[in-house]
């Protein structure tokens, strides 16, 4: 074994290195071939291609054969849209149906290529702060009138105050030949008199037809009656006339009458009740048969009541008015005034009949002094033509005691 050990040692050994220790390399084969298939689409993406496929038709069409299908040319939309449009001459009507509203006014849509517009000034007769107020809204159908275009754009300015205006302007023109009393609020005024709104219409009344002395400032608010005196639509003059209204409900104030008041005012000697336009006095002795310490107690101001007419002196422009006659027991109009007012028509017809048998009494004391009247009264108190047995003065003849 020594032997063969050092015999094995003596032998020449190269060193050992990395290439020595790598595996041999396997033998080389050819490239296998590229294997080719087929997979099944899912729904979205079948969809997804067949929306595809459409669109590339779409648009291959649209190169090359843009009017294929097209049931008419360019030029007959044009003549289309010509045919189908408007009248647009100023002051002609037109139909439109409001799709907008600003702060503004309002767009319109008038079935045309023109757009429309309606400004706020123009939306109505009355001082507005938005269409809205006025009642135009998305969706109102309504018939405008055209007022003006503005050459920028082409736009047509459309207006309902112009078609209001005729329309207030007409109902005055009628109520004028009916001699109709109409009702006017006062806006404004200055030293000639005041300007009041009668039918959507601003109209002058002199101080001089005014039925009462007092100011514009004191006026300002209230409502009137007015007539119209001159109605101009072509120089735009509305004329009104307190004076003459008052003149027509005053010659209706018979003695006796009853009418419905509000109380105004309230003093130490009455309350004053605004009759329609007229003022009259409520006497505190015309309240109640029983004594009213403090008319507070029975009245307050913006009470509505009904009241009698006691008398009317026209030349003065005084009313005295009474509530006391109405009372169906004395002191009803303290306890229970609802009383009161639910029998004042009844109350005031037996005062009236009253007042005709205290008038035919008073004719009768008269006619006994005028026998050549023809007219006497009889011992029940009917006033009749004279019998032919009563005493004359033309028969010289006296009553004898049977």
């Amino acid at each position: 074994m020594a032997s063969l050990a050092q015999h094995v040692a003596g032998l020449p050994c190269p060193p050992l290195s990395g290439a020595s220790r790598r595996r041999p390399a396997a033998p080389r084969r050819p490239p296998s071939a590229l294997v080719c298939g087929t997979y099944a689409l899912t729904k979205e993406e079948r969809e997804r291609e067949r929306m595809r496929q459409q669109f590339d038709e779409a648009s291959e069409r649209c190169r090359t054969a843009p009017m294929e299908g097209v049931a008419f040319s360019p030029e007959d939309l044009d003549t289309a849209v010509e045919s189908t449009d408007i009248d647009t001459e100023i002051g002609s009507l037109i139909k439109g149906t409001v799709f907008m509203t600003t702060s503004n006014g309002a767009y319109i849509d008038i079935q045309s290529k023109s757009t429309a517009f309606l400004p706020l000034d123009e939306a109505c007769l009355l001082d507005i702060d938005n269409v809205e107020d006025a009642g135009i809204r998305p969706g109102l159908v309504e018939e405008f009138m055209i007022i003006d275009e503005n050459p920028s754009d082409e736009t047509l300015i459309l207006s309902l105050q112009a078609i209001q205006q005729e329309l207030a302007w007409e109902r005055c023109r009628q109520l004028q030949a009916e001699d109709v009393v109409a009702t006017g609020k006062v806006i404004g005024g200055n030293k000639g008199g005041v300007v009041a709104l009668v039918e959507g219409l601003k109209g002058f009344v002199p101080f001089s037809q005014v039925s009462s002395k007092t100011t514009a400032e004191e006026l300002l608010g209230k409502e009137l009656p007015l007539k119209f005196v001159e109605v101009d639509e072509e120089q735009g003059r509305l004329v009104l006339s307190n004076r003459k209204a008052m003149a027509d409900s005053q010659a209706q104030l018979g003695i006796g009458s009853v009418v419905l008041g509000t109380v105004e005012s309230l003093k130490p000697y009455g309350a004053f009740i605004d009759i329609g336009g007229i003022n009259g006095l409520l006497h505190v002795s015309q309240i109640s048969h029983d004594r009213v310490a403090d008319i507070s107690t029975v009245l307050q101001p913006g009470d509505t009541l009904k009241v009698m007419i006691l008398s009317h002196d026209r030349e003065r422009g005084r009313v005295s008015l009474s509530t006391k006659k109405l009372e169906p027991t004395p002191g009803d109009m303290i306890r229970n005034p609802k009383l009161v007012f639910e029998k004042a028509d009844e109350m005031a017809q037996i005062f009236r009949q009253r007042i005709a048998q205290a008038e035919a009494m008073a004719r009768a004391d008269m006619l006994r002094f005028q026998p050549e009247s023809g007219l006497t009264l009889s011992s029940e108190g009917i006033l009749g033509p004279l019998s032919s047995d009563s005493p004359s003065e033309d028969s010289g003849e006296e009553p004898t005691d049977e």
